[in-house]
């Protein structure tokens, strides 16, 4: 599989890139010495009454090549993800709606870039590289399944020299 770079514009069918950029709207707060880069990713939790999760997750890295095994969606909510070290990750995702293996996408991204799934969106549990790695998690509590899992044969590899 290939891996492309995150960008704003190749993750949108997804969800949203949270980061810090030039084209997000941001502007001086505290008196100049902060700026507020505003909006970055629509969380949606309301459903069935749900309210919201700020979670850490430590995720380890598995080994490379990774073959993947499985993919999960949250029909209920979005779910956003911004690391909280130095290190890259990768994102694994495929559309919403009923599962094709073969749309699924590899984006790299760096230790400045966040995501937030769409509702429904297919995505792979966080994929750390090179060390331990903790992410801040925005998600949904309440009643209601909101994780599907489909198990995949793991025939999709991932090619770790795309990584390097």
């Amino acid at each position: 599989m290939i891996v492309q770079p995150l960008t704003a514009q190749a993750f949108a069918v997804f969800g949203d890139v949270i980061e810090v950029s030039e084209d997000n709207r941001h502007f001086a707060i505290n008196d100049g010495y902060t700026q507020r880069y505003h909006d970055l990713a629509k969380v949606d939790v309301s459903t069935n009454n749900g309210h919201t999760l700020i979670n850490i997750f430590r995720s380890t890295p598995l080994p490379l090549p990774l073959a993947i095994h499985m993919m999960e969606r949250h029909p209920l909510s979005s779910q956003a993800f911004m690391p909280l070290g130095q290190e890259p990750y990768l994102v694994v995702v495929a559309p919403k709606g009923e599962f094709n293996p073969d749309n699924i996408k590899v984006f790299l991204a760096t230790s400045d870039q966040g995501v937030n799934y769409h509702a429904g969106t297919w995505h792979h549990f966080c994929l750390a590289l090179n060390r331990v790695s903790d992410f801040l998690v925005i998600d949904r509590g309440g009643e209601g399944d909101n994780c599907d899992v489909v198990t995949l044969d793991g025939s999709l590899v991932i090619d770790a020299q795309q990584n390097k």
